[in-house]
């Protein structure tokens, strides 16, 4: 599978995710939710220490997403974005698309090892939905 047939199932999901959803609109981590909303898909963002970001009430952790969000961004240090994996393939989370930062070679392949469809290439969601600031 290339990376556009994985790009592809990843937009598959009735709702998302963004692990390391910030509050801080200079932050990724908020561009990230944002750029989700301004396609009108529908996103819940995932910080334990927020109540709401962007107007959407926040959930504390992977575990707490519904079982609507097949597919989730994350914007987290590498080695947050390992125990991320490892919730997400307990929590049934098909798609992981970890940003320019994020990725490590261990979460990648325990994506793999667990049947994850990962985007890890250097794909930014914000170009391939058109992020633009406002």
């Amino acid at each position: 599978m290339d990376i556009r047939e994985q790009i592809d199932i990843f937009f598959k999901s009735e709702e998302f995710a963004v692990i390391g959803a910030s509050a801080d609109r200079h932050k990724y981590g908020n561009k990230v939710l944002r750029v989700y909303q301004q396609q009108g898909l529908r996103v819940i963002p995932v910080n334990p220490r927020e109540r709401e970001i962007e107007g959407v009430p926040c959930v504390a952790s992977v575990m707490d997403l519904p079982d609507t969000v097949k597919s989730i961004s994350v914007i987290t240090p590498p080695p947050a974005t390992e125990q991320v994996v490892e919730l997400a393939r307990q929590k049934g989370i098909e798609n992981i698309w970890m940003q320019p930062g994020a990725e490590s070679d261990a979460a990648v392949e325990a994506c793999r090892r667990g049947g994850i469809n990962v985007i890890a290439d250097g794909s930014c969601i914000l170009i391939e939905l058109g992020y633009h600031d406002h």
